[in-house]
């Protein structure tokens, strides 16, 4: 995110200077020549003699030229006179227009670093090394008194403008070492903070960021966090993007090969390129990592395990064998994270390739072994997820070149015995169970790394190789650091270990080789000249006996490591491919057995199959008619409007009295309504029956004849995600509104139709809620005696009390028919002793309780008594208008609420149809395409017996396919 607000804001800076500068030449290029140099004066060439300014002489005849001050104007022709007007007048552009170009630069820098500070996060705790706002300010005012200048002078004076051009090169060099350094311990530490020696020797690290306080220290940890969120985040999101990038370029170079193709009418060859035999040992390999990811067969192919403890050289062996630094280094850091497998194998060029990807890089130049570093890097830090420091993740990659050993090696992470605070807890463990898991293959040959500057006593790795090869027949044992345990170690003690006779493990040989002088620049080609120039002049080869020549360089290690390799390989391959050919007819057997009239597909075809299912469906929901819309779309809305218009519009309005204060008030709430709540409402509807027809159509599927049950919980989980992610267009709801208050404000029905359907919407929605108002009574009051004798059924001494406090309220309401719907403060008393007599004793809000589902049911009965006579009313209502005698009002009402229902489903349908669909058809395919890249979550959808049977089935095939393949080539290498 810095580096986004820094680019915009050299961006900004650099168009300032430069915009001036081309203004000033463009309109005097008829005078001079131009420099494209931002920083250089325009101009500046024809500046000679004293006192000629920014113009040299064309100024001074310009000036003296002019006739409106009253200066002398030499005779010149008519054109040239002409000529001079045109230059007068570029040059008095040229003024205005610089002025303007140095003010709005200065302001828009000013601006643009005021939000671009808005925008960062609180970062209080780094101004010891974030500086203050006093140079930014004072660089914007800089800028602002050129504009002054200008303004006043007209010319701007080159030194003034080379000022500030030197003020913004000093801000360009100063931030981009500040923004360096934030980003790099923000990548390796997340917060730190550079001090000086004063302050480190005055003040401790926590004091030194200013935490104080336990709030300061939440606020740190806070920080931590979100930094740590961010980094994983871009880590996503740079996985993401390269895979999309390599997806592009494999499908741009396929394009390129089809055109090229039909250009020259060419067929496509049948014949596939030759690969060379380690090349398909490597893959074969990785086939088997991934069948078999616990190491737990009883055979495995050999490969050369890479093992040791930590900054022991493991890794410079590796290289030098590659003769190319290929992995990341870091001083006293763990750099190996994750296994690294590295098939060497003998090619034209040097390059290196990862498995999963097509781009090759060349490792003669370095920019591109840079790259290769920080591509290593950057996949171990993604294959490292949950706070873990180490992973089992393998990094497969190929290394060609002219020279190189063919076999494939096996980097692993170094032993420790020390954990730092910024390791996950059981870092140790796992780097001790991931070592023991690739040295338990009885076919791997491990290659021991010691460090030879150490003492031998403090070494981790001896313990775990002699426990996995307590023989020693697949060992070979390596001491790095030659020259600087010549200096350090005893000649003799050199011997012994270089003999076998000081450690208690054994080994099929002992090299010793030197991997570099420690310096990080160095070459390959350097530290090998470093080595054998250190192996000729060492004092180990004056003593007899000490080292033979056979056991030291790399050279040597190489060939014997390659040797052991390849016989290993022959011996153990065929044994190989009879095991999983036996595997192979067992798997077969079962699946026939159970699985007689499928095919066996594994995962990545089922998912295919599903995903041309859920785009199916998604087609189908764009087929939908459109009366079956408006009729989802107007239920659903209702379903959601109904409470709120009884509760909230008709009851209070109904209950008031009065017609004309009924009238009143439904004006006033429908349109607070359809301003506030009613166009979100509405949407909530749209969207929910547009989610209820597609739900109803993968329903409709599963009926079928060809409906396969192993699809449901995938095609569930992609809806479902689909449906979350999607949302309505938010200027669905404006448009809604305006629509929604201009059919509201319509009061009158317009013909017979019209009327009855109101009179029947009415009838309906009353009959609903009288419903549910007796389902509230029945459980408030019990069941009636006919229900109690069928049905063994007692009333509860509250359902008792109830129907005694009932029974006084039906009086109130027989004797008053039109009561309001409170009761008065005398009603209640009355109530209250009148159930006292039969020996009930309730307070008044009990009583308010009861008569509440009481009134309402009386209430809608009489609804229903004025629908019945407002059926037949409809002439008279058209004649009398609101001042008919039969009060139907409520009618109005609900013949207002239904044209509103009306008119925003038919909205809503449009929406559905034009836009919503599409959209969701959009999300759909998305969250498609992101399940199909997710090995994990397709695992988890694609589940059961017939799927792990036939994935384990198709990957014993192809390993089984791939072995017999190589052991043809080896054969005929042979």
């Amino acid at each position: 995110m810095l580096r986004i607000y820094q680019n915009s804001y050299r961006r900004t800076a650099k168009r300032a200077v430069v915009y001036s500068t081309k203004v000033a030449c463009c309109n005097h290029s008829t005078l001079c020549s131009i420099t494209s140099h931002p920083r250089r004066p325009p101009h500046s060439q024809h500046a000679s003699g004293s006192g000629n300014g920014r113009y040299g002489r064309h100024e001074e005849f310009l000036l003296a030229g002019n006739p409106a001050r009253g200066w002398s104007i030499p005779p010149l022709s008519r054109g040239y006179g002409m000529l001079v007007v045109r230059i007068l007048r570029g040059a008095l552009k040229l003024r205005y227009l610089v002025l303007g170009g140095a003010i709005g630069g200065g302001v828009s820098l000013s601006k643009k670093y005021e939000d671009w500070k808005d925008g960062l996060p609180d970062m209080k705790w780094l101004q010891d090394a974030m500086p203050q706002g006093e140079r930014w300010s004072q660089f914007s005012k800089n800028l602002l008194e050129v504009g002054a200048v200008v303004k006043n002078a007209i010319d701007i004076d080159p030194e003034l403008k080379q000022l500030g051009e030197d003020k913004l090169s000093e801000w360009r060099s100063w931030f981009d070492s500040r923004l360096d350094d934030a980003i790099e311990a923000a990548d390796y530490q997340g917060v730190q903070i550079v001090e000086t020696k004063e302050d480190l020797a005055s003040k401790t690290t926590v004091a030194a960021l200013g935490i104080t306080t336990d709030e300061s220290r939440k606020k740190f940890e806070m920080m931590q966090n979100q930094v740590e969120t961010l980094q994983t985040e871009i880590m996503n999101v740079q996985i993401k993007y390269q895979k999309e990038l390599e997806k592009m370029e494999k499908e741009n170079r396929d394009l390129r090969t089809q055109f090229l193709l039909l250009k020259t009418n060419k067929k496509t060859s049948a014949k596939k390129i030759k690969k060379s035999l380690i090349d398909m040992y490597s893959e074969v390999l990785d086939e088997l990592t991934g069948y078999d990811t616990g190491y737990t067969m009883a055979d495995h192919l050999p490969r050369v395990v890479v093992v040791g403890d930590q900054s022991s050289g493991k890794t410079s062996v590796l290289e030098s064998i590659a003769k190319a630094r290929i992995f990341p280094r870091g001083s006293g850091e763990m750099m190996t994270r994750a296994p690294v497998k590295v098939t060497l194998a003998e090619g034209p060029y040097h390059v290196a390739q990862f498995r999963d990807s097509e781009r090759e890089y060349d490792l003669t130049k370095e920019s591109d072994l840079a790259e290769l570093r920080r591509e290593v890097e950057f996949r171990m830090r993604a294959s490292v997820r949950g706070g873990k420091t180490v992973s089992n993740e393998v990094i497969s990659m190929t290394v060609k070149g002219p020279g190189l050993q063919r076999m494939v090696l096996v980097d692993l992470p170094g032993i420790i015995s020390t954990m730092t605070v910024d390791m996950a807890s059981d870092t140790k463990d796992s780097i001790h169970q991931m070592t023991k898991h690739y040295m338990s293959n009885p076919n791997a040959i491990i290659l021991c790394i010691q460090d030879g500057s150490v003492d031998a006593e403090r070494s981790n790795v001896t313990d775990l190789v002699m426990q996995c090869d307590p023989l020693g027949r697949r060992t070979i044992f390596v001491l790095t650091k030659v020259d600087l345990a010549e200096e350090l170690a005893d000649p003799e003690r050199i011997r012994k270990i270089l003999s076998g006779k000081l450690f208690p493990m054994k080994a099929l040989g002992y090299y010793a080789v030197v991997t570099g002088r420690g310096r990080k620049d160095d070459s390959i080609e350097a530290i090998r000249q470093y080595e054998e120039d250190f192996f000729k002049n060492s004092k180990l080869f004056h003593r007899r006996g000490v080292i033979m020549p056979h056991q030291v360089t790399s050279r040597n290690l190489s060939m014997a490591v390659s040797d052991r390799f390849w016989k290993m390989v022959r011996e153990t391959i065929e044994q190989q491919a009879d095991a999983f050919k036996a595997t192979r007819f067992n798997l077969e057997t079962e699946w026939k057995n159970n699985f007689p009239r499928l095919r066996e597909s594994g995962r990545d075809e089922l998912f295919d199959k599903a995903k041309g299912e859920i785009l199916d469906e998604v087609v189908t929901l764009s087929q939908i008619s459109a009366k079956k819309w408006d009729d989802t779309l107007n239920t659903k809305l209702w379903e959601k409007l109904s409470n709120y218009v009884f509760e909230n519009i008709y009851l209070p309005a109904a209950q008031s009295g009065s017609q004309n204060s009924f009238n009143t008030m439904v004006d006033i709430k429908l349109r607070q309504w359809a301003e506030q709540a009613l166009p979100a409402k509405s949407v909530e509807a749209g969207w929910e029956a547009l989610q209820q027809e597609f739900i109803s159509l993968m329903d409709h599927s599963k009926k079928s004849q060809d409906h396969d049950g192993i699809f449901d919980q995938l095609k569930a989980a992609v809806v479902d995600e689909a449906i979350r992610r999607h949302s309505w267009e938010d200027k669905a709801i404006d448009m809604l509104r305006v629509i929604q208050l201009n059919t509201l404000e319509d009061r009158f029905v317009h013909d017979k139709a019209e009327w009855d359907q109101a009179v029947k919407f009415l009838e309906t929605s009353v009959n609903a809620k009288l419903v549910q108002t007796e389902e509230t009574l029945a459980q408030m009051f019990g069941p009636g005696q006919m229900r109690r004798l069928t049905h063994w059924q007692y009333l509860t001494q509250d359902q008792q009390k109830r129907r005694s406090v009932k029974n006084e309220l039906d009086k109130i309401l027989k004797n008053d028919a039109k009561h309001l719907p409170t009761l008065s403060y005398d009603e209640l008393t009355t109530v209250r002793k009148n159930v006292q007599r039969e020996n009930v004793d309730v307070d008044t809000d009990y009583i308010r309780q009861t008569w509440f589902p009481v009134y309402r049911k009386h209430f809608l009965h009489q609804a229903l008594q004025r629908a019945k006579e407002c059926r037949k009313a409809y002439y008279l209502y058209t004649q009398q208008g609101a001042e008919c005698e039969i009060s139907c009002s409520d009618v109005v009402l609900f013949w207002r609420i239904q044209q509103v229902i009306k008119i925003t489903g038919n909205a809503l349908r449009q929406q559905v149809i034009n836009r919503e669909a599409r959209r969701l058809d959009k999300e759909i395919k998305a969250v498609l395409d992101e399940f199909s890249e997710d090995d994990d979550k397709k695992a988890h959808l694609l589940t059961g017996k017939r799927v792990l049977l036939a994935e384990e089935l198709i990957k014993v095939r192809q390993i089984q396919e791939k072995l017999e393949e190589f052991i043809n080539s080896l054969n005929q290498e042979k």
